[in-house]
Protein backbone atom coordinates (compact mmCIF):
# COMPACT_ATOMS: atom_id res chain seq x y z
CA UNK A 1 0.00 0.00 0.00
CA UNK A 2 3.00 2.16 -0.41
CA UNK A 3 2.06 4.72 -3.19
CA UNK A 4 5.49 6.09 -4.08
CA UNK A 5 9.34 5.77 -3.48
CA UNK A 6 9.85 8.94 -1.17
CA UNK A 7 11.54 8.81 1.88
CA UNK A 8 11.74 11.00 4.97
CA UNK A 9 15.10 10.95 7.22
CA UNK A 10 14.85 12.01 11.31
CA UNK A 11 18.12 12.14 13.29
CA UNK A 12 17.64 12.99 16.61
CA UNK A 13 20.11 14.46 18.93
CA UNK A 14 19.55 13.85 22.30
CA UNK A 15 21.66 16.43 24.13
CA UNK A 16 21.24 19.43 25.69
CA UNK A 17 22.34 22.09 27.88
CA UNK A 18 19.83 20.68 30.83
CA UNK A 19 16.06 19.97 30.34
CA UNK A 20 12.96 22.30 30.17
CA UNK A 21 10.50 22.01 32.81
CA UNK A 22 8.07 20.66 30.47
CA UNK A 23 10.07 18.61 28.35
CA UNK A 24 9.10 14.96 27.96
CA UNK A 25 11.44 13.97 25.17
CA UNK A 26 14.09 11.62 25.47
CA UNK A 27 16.90 14.16 25.72
CA UNK A 28 19.67 15.28 28.64
CA UNK A 29 23.08 16.57 29.25
CA UNK A 30 26.49 14.95 28.18
CA UNK A 31 29.94 15.14 28.14
CA UNK A 32 31.64 15.66 25.47
CA UNK A 33 32.93 11.98 25.17
CA UNK A 34 29.85 10.56 24.82
CA UNK A 35 28.46 13.18 22.13
CA UNK A 36 31.18 12.75 19.95
CA UNK A 37 30.61 8.60 20.32
CA UNK A 38 27.07 9.06 19.97
CA UNK A 39 27.50 10.76 16.54
CA UNK A 40 29.53 7.95 15.10
CA UNK A 41 27.25 5.65 16.10
CA UNK A 42 24.70 7.34 14.54
CA UNK A 43 26.45 7.60 11.13
CA UNK A 44 26.95 4.24 11.40
CA UNK A 45 23.14 3.85 11.61
CA UNK A 46 23.11 5.19 8.61
CA UNK A 47 25.32 3.84 6.18
CA UNK A 48 23.94 0.65 7.40
CA UNK A 49 19.93 0.83 7.12
CA UNK A 50 20.95 2.26 3.32
CA UNK A 51 21.26 -1.37 2.42
CA UNK A 52 17.25 -1.50 2.27
CA UNK A 53 16.00 1.68 0.73
CA UNK A 54 18.64 2.00 -2.24
CA UNK A 55 15.11 2.52 -4.43
CA UNK A 56 14.21 5.37 -2.19
CA UNK A 57 14.78 8.99 -3.00
CA UNK A 58 15.18 11.04 0.26
CA UNK A 59 12.63 14.50 -0.03
CA UNK A 60 13.59 15.32 3.52
CA UNK A 61 15.55 15.26 6.41
CA UNK A 62 15.17 16.15 10.21
CA UNK A 63 17.68 17.00 12.85
CA UNK A 64 15.76 16.94 15.83
CA UNK A 65 16.57 16.51 19.81
CA UNK A 66 17.47 17.70 22.41
CA UNK A 67 19.26 20.41 21.35
CA UNK A 68 21.23 19.37 17.91
CA UNK A 69 23.34 22.88 17.37
CA UNK A 70 24.85 21.74 20.77
CA UNK A 71 26.46 18.92 18.02
CA UNK A 72 30.29 20.19 16.44
CA UNK A 73 29.65 21.53 12.81
CA UNK A 74 31.91 18.94 11.60
CA UNK A 75 29.60 15.93 12.96
CA UNK A 76 26.40 17.69 11.48
CA UNK A 77 29.09 17.83 8.22
CA UNK A 78 29.96 14.25 8.51
CA UNK A 79 26.46 13.17 9.10
CA UNK A 80 24.89 14.51 5.93
CA UNK A 81 28.04 13.45 3.91
CA UNK A 82 27.17 10.12 5.13
CA UNK A 83 23.44 10.72 4.33
CA UNK A 84 24.62 11.81 0.68
CA UNK A 85 27.06 9.10 0.22
CA UNK A 86 24.32 5.86 0.55
CA UNK A 87 21.25 7.49 -0.10
CA UNK A 88 19.50 9.15 -3.09
CA UNK A 89 18.74 12.76 -2.05
CA UNK A 90 16.46 14.85 -4.10
CA UNK A 91 18.35 18.14 -5.52
CA UNK A 92 15.38 19.90 -3.52
CA UNK A 93 15.56 18.03 -0.68
CA UNK A 94 14.48 20.18 2.16
CA UNK A 95 16.93 19.39 5.18
CA UNK A 96 16.16 21.18 8.78
CA UNK A 97 17.77 21.49 11.89
CA UNK A 98 16.20 22.48 15.13
CA UNK A 99 18.82 25.42 16.82
CA UNK A 100 18.54 26.73 20.27
CA UNK A 101 19.35 30.28 21.52
CA UNK A 102 22.63 30.29 23.21
CA UNK A 103 23.93 27.20 21.55
CA UNK A 104 25.26 28.78 18.02
CA UNK A 105 26.95 31.31 16.22
CA UNK A 106 27.27 32.61 12.49
CA UNK A 107 30.12 30.66 12.01
CA UNK A 108 28.26 27.62 13.14
CA UNK A 109 25.27 28.54 11.30
CA UNK A 110 27.59 28.90 8.28
CA UNK A 111 28.79 25.84 8.70
CA UNK A 112 25.50 24.16 8.38
CA UNK A 113 24.55 26.07 5.36
CA UNK A 114 27.49 24.65 3.57
CA UNK A 115 26.78 21.05 5.11
CA UNK A 116 23.50 21.71 3.05
CA UNK A 117 21.15 22.50 6.15
CA UNK A 118 18.52 25.08 4.06
CA UNK A 119 15.69 25.14 6.76
CA UNK A 120 16.03 26.33 10.45
CA UNK A 121 13.90 25.61 13.13
CA UNK A 122 14.37 27.99 16.50
CA UNK A 123 13.23 27.31 19.82
CA UNK A 124 11.89 30.55 21.32
CA UNK A 125 8.84 29.20 23.25
CA UNK A 126 8.10 33.49 24.76
CA UNK A 127 9.58 36.39 24.14
CA UNK A 128 9.08 37.38 27.47
CA UNK A 129 12.56 36.55 29.89
CA UNK A 130 10.37 35.46 33.09
CA UNK A 131 8.05 33.12 30.92
CA UNK A 132 11.56 31.87 29.26
CA UNK A 133 12.92 31.82 33.27
CA UNK A 134 9.69 29.88 34.51
CA UNK A 135 10.56 27.07 31.61
CA UNK A 136 13.61 26.29 32.61
CA UNK A 137 14.95 28.12 29.12
CA UNK A 138 18.49 28.44 28.71
CA UNK A 139 18.21 31.91 26.94
CA UNK A 140 17.00 35.77 26.74
CA UNK A 141 14.92 37.08 24.35
CA UNK A 142 17.70 39.09 23.34
CA UNK A 143 19.67 35.69 22.69
CA UNK A 144 16.95 34.41 20.70
CA UNK A 145 17.18 38.04 18.35
CA UNK A 146 20.99 37.56 18.26
CA UNK A 147 20.67 34.08 16.90
CA UNK A 148 17.76 35.44 14.23
CA UNK A 149 19.94 37.99 12.90
CA UNK A 150 23.12 35.36 12.51
CA UNK A 151 20.72 33.36 10.92
CA UNK A 152 19.43 35.63 8.15
CA UNK A 153 23.20 37.01 8.28
CA UNK A 154 24.56 33.63 7.10
CA UNK A 155 22.05 33.24 4.24
CA UNK A 156 19.29 31.15 5.50
CA UNK A 157 15.95 32.33 4.05
CA UNK A 158 13.48 29.68 5.45
CA UNK A 159 13.59 30.22 9.30
CA UNK A 160 10.77 28.37 11.34
CA UNK A 161 10.11 30.10 14.95
CA UNK A 162 8.98 27.64 17.91
CA UNK A 163 6.19 29.77 20.22
CA UNK A 164 4.42 28.19 23.10
CA UNK A 165 0.91 29.67 24.76
CA UNK A 166 -1.16 28.97 28.19
CA UNK A 167 2.34 29.04 29.80
CA UNK A 168 2.49 29.18 34.02
CA UNK A 169 0.92 32.61 34.43
CA UNK A 170 0.45 34.02 31.05
CA UNK A 171 -2.12 36.26 30.46
CA UNK A 172 -3.68 36.35 26.86
CA UNK A 173 -1.92 40.03 26.44
CA UNK A 174 1.11 38.20 27.16
CA UNK A 175 0.95 35.22 24.60
CA UNK A 176 -0.30 38.09 21.74
CA UNK A 177 3.01 40.12 22.60
CA UNK A 178 5.24 37.21 21.82
CA UNK A 179 3.46 36.85 18.62
CA UNK A 180 3.47 40.52 17.59
CA UNK A 181 7.35 40.48 18.55
CA UNK A 182 7.85 37.38 16.31
CA UNK A 183 5.85 39.30 13.59
CA UNK A 184 8.05 42.32 13.44
CA UNK A 185 11.16 40.51 13.13
CA UNK A 186 12.79 41.81 9.53
CA UNK A 187 12.19 39.54 7.80
CA UNK A 188 9.68 38.13 10.11
CA UNK A 189 9.88 34.30 9.78
CA UNK A 190 8.46 32.00 6.75
CA UNK A 191 6.69 29.71 9.24
CA UNK A 192 5.53 29.71 12.92
CA UNK A 193 4.85 26.92 14.94
CA UNK A 194 2.61 27.81 17.55
CA UNK A 195 1.73 25.36 20.09
CA UNK A 196 -0.76 25.30 23.72
CA UNK A 197 1.46 23.66 26.46
CA UNK A 198 0.85 20.11 27.57
CA UNK A 199 1.38 18.44 30.64
CA UNK A 200 3.19 15.63 30.26
CA UNK A 201 3.79 12.90 32.66
CA UNK A 202 7.12 12.41 34.51
CA UNK A 203 7.99 16.26 33.74
CA UNK A 204 8.23 18.48 36.64
CA UNK A 205 5.48 20.45 35.23
CA UNK A 206 3.27 17.73 35.89
CA UNK A 207 4.75 16.77 39.66
CA UNK A 208 4.12 20.71 39.84
CA UNK A 209 0.69 21.29 38.27
CA UNK A 210 -0.43 18.10 40.58
CA UNK A 211 0.95 19.28 43.57
CA UNK A 212 -1.63 22.68 42.86
CA UNK A 213 2.30 24.47 42.54
CA UNK A 214 1.59 25.50 38.82
CA UNK A 215 -1.01 28.40 38.23
CA UNK A 216 -2.05 27.63 34.40
CA UNK A 217 -4.80 29.35 32.70
CA UNK A 218 -8.05 27.41 32.37
CA UNK A 219 -8.98 26.05 29.51
CA UNK A 220 -11.10 28.75 28.40
CA UNK A 221 -8.53 31.30 28.29
CA UNK A 222 -6.00 28.34 26.38
CA UNK A 223 -9.16 28.15 23.98
CA UNK A 224 -9.35 31.57 23.60
CA UNK A 225 -4.85 32.20 23.09
CA UNK A 226 -5.29 29.47 20.43
CA UNK A 227 -7.91 31.01 18.42
CA UNK A 228 -6.45 34.85 19.10
CA UNK A 229 -2.97 33.11 17.89
CA UNK A 230 -4.47 32.09 14.36
CA UNK A 231 -6.48 35.37 13.69
CA UNK A 232 -3.29 37.35 14.53
CA UNK A 233 -1.23 34.95 12.05
CA UNK A 234 -3.77 34.61 9.60
CA UNK A 235 -4.23 38.57 9.53
CA UNK A 236 0.00 38.72 9.16
CA UNK A 237 0.13 36.41 5.76
CA UNK A 238 0.50 33.10 7.54
CA UNK A 239 -2.08 30.54 6.62
CA UNK A 240 -2.52 27.68 9.00
CA UNK A 241 -1.79 24.30 7.44
CA UNK A 242 -1.82 22.12 10.29
CA UNK A 243 -3.61 22.27 13.64
CA UNK A 244 -0.76 24.03 15.26
CA UNK A 245 1.48 25.23 12.16
CA UNK A 246 1.33 28.10 10.23
CA UNK A 247 3.57 29.04 6.74
CA UNK A 248 3.95 31.73 4.41
CA UNK A 249 3.29 30.60 0.71
CA UNK A 250 5.14 28.08 -0.72
CA UNK A 251 7.07 27.53 3.11
CA UNK A 252 5.31 24.73 4.32
CA UNK A 253 7.25 22.38 6.21
CA UNK A 254 7.44 19.45 3.92
CA UNK A 255 9.31 17.02 6.32
CA UNK A 256 6.31 17.48 8.81
CA UNK A 257 3.37 17.20 5.99
CA UNK A 258 5.55 13.85 5.57
CA UNK A 259 4.37 12.44 8.96
CA UNK A 260 0.25 13.46 8.74
CA UNK A 261 0.25 12.17 4.91
CA UNK A 262 2.06 8.97 6.18
CA UNK A 263 4.89 9.09 4.00
CA UNK A 264 7.51 6.81 4.31
CA UNK A 265 10.53 7.54 7.30
CA UNK A 266 13.63 6.27 9.21
CA UNK A 267 14.66 7.65 12.07
CA UNK A 268 18.17 7.47 13.30
CA UNK A 269 19.26 7.80 17.21
CA UNK A 270 18.10 7.15 20.36
CA UNK A 271 14.58 6.43 20.45
CA UNK A 272 14.18 7.42 17.19
CA UNK A 273 10.91 6.12 15.47
CA UNK A 274 10.39 4.62 12.18
CA UNK A 275 7.52 3.59 9.80
CA UNK A 276 8.80 1.96 6.62
CA UNK A 277 6.59 -0.08 4.32
CA UNK A 278 3.76 0.01 6.83
CA UNK A 279 6.14 -1.29 9.34
CA UNK A 280 6.38 0.86 12.54
CA UNK A 281 9.50 0.65 15.47
CA UNK A 282 11.52 2.60 17.35
CA UNK A 283 14.95 2.36 18.50
CA UNK A 284 15.65 1.90 22.43
CA UNK A 285 15.78 4.38 25.03
CA UNK A 286 18.69 3.17 26.61
CA UNK A 287 22.03 5.44 25.66
CA UNK A 288 24.32 2.30 26.77
CA UNK A 289 22.34 -0.24 24.09
CA UNK A 290 22.42 2.40 21.29
CA UNK A 291 25.93 2.53 21.42
CA UNK A 292 26.57 -0.95 21.99
CA UNK A 293 24.63 -1.68 19.19
CA UNK A 294 22.36 1.26 17.02
CA UNK A 295 20.97 -1.77 14.33
CA UNK A 296 20.54 -4.27 17.09
CA UNK A 297 18.28 -2.73 19.70
CA UNK A 298 15.32 -1.91 17.93
CA UNK A 299 11.62 -1.79 20.20
CA UNK A 300 8.38 -2.00 19.55
CA UNK A 301 8.21 -3.35 15.85
CA UNK A 302 4.46 -3.48 14.81
CA UNK A 303 3.30 -4.66 11.20
CA UNK A 304 -0.10 -2.33 10.67
CA UNK A 305 -2.75 -4.10 10.05
CA UNK A 306 -5.22 -2.64 7.38
CA UNK A 307 -7.43 -1.21 9.35
CA UNK A 308 -4.59 0.16 11.62
CA UNK A 309 -3.45 2.00 8.95
CA UNK A 310 -6.97 3.54 7.64
CA UNK A 311 -7.17 4.55 11.10
CA UNK A 312 -3.76 6.82 10.40
CA UNK A 313 -4.33 7.76 7.51
CA UNK A 314 -7.72 9.43 8.69
CA UNK A 315 -6.39 11.17 12.03
CA UNK A 316 -3.38 11.94 10.92
CA UNK A 317 -4.41 13.47 7.26
CA UNK A 318 -7.29 15.78 9.14
CA UNK A 319 -4.65 16.81 11.39
CA UNK A 320 -4.21 19.45 7.47
CA UNK A 321 -6.33 22.04 7.17
CA UNK A 322 -6.82 20.47 3.46
CA UNK A 323 -7.90 17.62 5.28
CA UNK A 324 -8.07 14.08 2.98
CA UNK A 325 -8.64 13.09 -0.28
CA UNK A 326 -11.44 10.47 -0.88
CA UNK A 327 -9.49 9.46 -4.16
CA UNK A 328 -6.56 9.13 -2.46
CA UNK A 329 -7.87 6.46 0.22
CA UNK A 330 -9.31 4.66 -2.14
CA UNK A 331 -6.59 4.74 -4.30
CA UNK A 332 -4.62 3.25 -1.25
CA UNK A 333 -6.87 1.06 0.20
CA UNK A 334 -9.33 -0.35 -2.64
CA UNK A 335 -12.52 0.75 -0.83
CA UNK A 336 -14.39 3.96 -1.09
CA UNK A 337 -14.13 6.26 2.91
CA UNK A 338 -17.51 6.41 3.20
CA UNK A 339 -17.74 2.48 3.23
CA UNK A 340 -15.50 2.42 5.96
CA UNK A 341 -16.07 5.77 7.66
CA UNK A 342 -19.75 6.49 6.81
CA UNK A 343 -21.32 7.31 10.06
CA UNK A 344 -18.41 8.58 11.54
CA UNK A 345 -18.21 11.31 8.74
CA UNK A 346 -22.05 11.97 8.61
CA UNK A 347 -22.35 12.39 12.26
CA UNK A 348 -19.33 14.71 11.98
CA UNK A 349 -20.49 16.99 9.26
CA UNK A 350 -23.80 17.06 11.46
CA UNK A 351 -21.99 18.01 14.39
CA UNK A 352 -20.34 21.13 12.00
CA UNK A 353 -16.78 19.60 12.75
CA UNK A 354 -15.90 18.31 9.36
CA UNK A 355 -17.10 19.45 6.08
CA UNK A 356 -17.14 18.46 2.25
CA UNK A 357 -15.33 20.34 -0.41
CA UNK A 358 -14.13 20.01 -3.94
CA UNK A 359 -10.33 21.20 -5.28
CA UNK A 360 -8.99 21.33 -8.60
CA UNK A 361 -6.94 18.00 -9.88
CA UNK A 362 -5.70 16.90 -12.85
CA UNK A 363 -8.44 14.74 -13.57
CA UNK A 364 -10.92 17.70 -12.79
CA UNK A 365 -11.63 17.84 -9.22
CA UNK A 366 -10.60 16.06 -6.05
CA UNK A 367 -13.27 15.66 -3.43
CA UNK A 368 -12.31 16.18 0.09
CA UNK A 369 -12.75 16.44 3.68
CA UNK A 370 -11.74 18.40 6.17
CA UNK A 371 -12.35 19.87 9.51
CA UNK A 372 -14.08 23.29 10.35
CA UNK A 373 -12.95 26.16 12.43
CA UNK A 374 -14.89 24.15 15.20
CA UNK A 375 -13.64 21.10 14.53
CA UNK A 376 -9.84 22.55 14.77
CA UNK A 377 -10.76 23.74 18.14
CA UNK A 378 -11.71 20.31 19.26
CA UNK A 379 -9.78 18.24 16.72
CA UNK A 380 -8.82 15.05 19.69
CA UNK A 381 -12.53 14.57 20.16
CA UNK A 382 -13.32 14.72 16.47
CA UNK A 383 -10.02 12.73 15.43
CA UNK A 384 -11.34 9.78 18.09
CA UNK A 385 -14.50 9.12 16.05
CA UNK A 386 -11.82 7.41 13.50
CA UNK A 387 -10.47 4.72 15.41
CA UNK A 388 -12.12 1.48 14.12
Amino acid sequence: MTENRELELYFHIPFCVRKCLYCDFLSGPAEPGTRRQYMEALMGEVRKKAEDCREDTVVSAFLGGGTPSLADPDQIERLLEAVHGHYRVAPDAEITIEVNPGTADREKLKAYQKAGINRLSIGLQSADDEELAALGRIHTWRQFLDIYREAREAGFVNINVDVMSALPGQSLESCLKTLEKVLDLEPAPEHISAYSLILEEGTPFFEMASAGELQLPDEELDRLMYRETGRMLGEAGYRRYEISNYAREGHECRHNKGYWTRKNYLGFGLGAASLYNNMRYKNTGSMTEYLRDPLGSREEMQRLSREEQMEEFMFLGLRLTEGVSLERFRRVFGVALEEIYGPAVERSVKDGLLYRYSRPAKNGKEDMLALTELGLDVSNYCLARFLL
